[in-house]
């Protein structure tokens, strides 16, 4: 079984992937989408739909080797042939397992590790200013 498709399975029950192209169409729309993921077998309607949703955002995507079915029994929905992370640490490791597995996602992957070294120091900042805010900034003496 294929660790990729187990993180399908996890970020559902973690409620970190919206599944089916309303869902999926929503997510890239709204901003949250970190990753769009279009199945094998899918039509050519589905991914020109899927291209619709991502022209002209920052959305990685990619043509994952599973069929509707692999996808659809390890998430729980029928039919799924969309879906996209809205999780950026959940999209890596999902991009990075399949590129372990042979399937050619390099770009994909060097570019959510760059999103999450930027969501990661958005963090660190908030949390600094946090600190700042409830203790104000510390002063060095002179």
């Amino acid at each position: 079984m294929s660790r990729a498709l187990n993180y399908l399975a996890l970020a559902r029950k973690a409620g970190l992937i919206e599944l089916g192209e309303e869902n999926t169409g929503a997510a890239i729309r709204g901003g949250k989408a970190r990753l769009a993921l279009l199945a094998n077998d899918a039509s050519d309607n589905a991914r020109r739909r899927a291209e619709g949703f991502l022209h002209g955002r920052d959305v990685s995507f990619l043509r994952v080797p599973f069929s509707k079915e692999e996808i659809s029994e390890k998430t729980g929905k029928a039919g799924c042939s969309m879906a996209a992370f809205t999780d950026v640490g959940l999209a890596l490791s999902f991009a990075r397992a399949l590129s372990e597995e042979g399937t050619a996602c390099a770009d994909t992957v060097e570019a959510l590790e760059k999103a999450q070294a930027r969501a990661q120091q958005r963090r660190r900042e908030a949390k600094a200013h946090q600190e700042n805010k409830r203790f104000g900034k510390r002063r060095k003496s002179v």
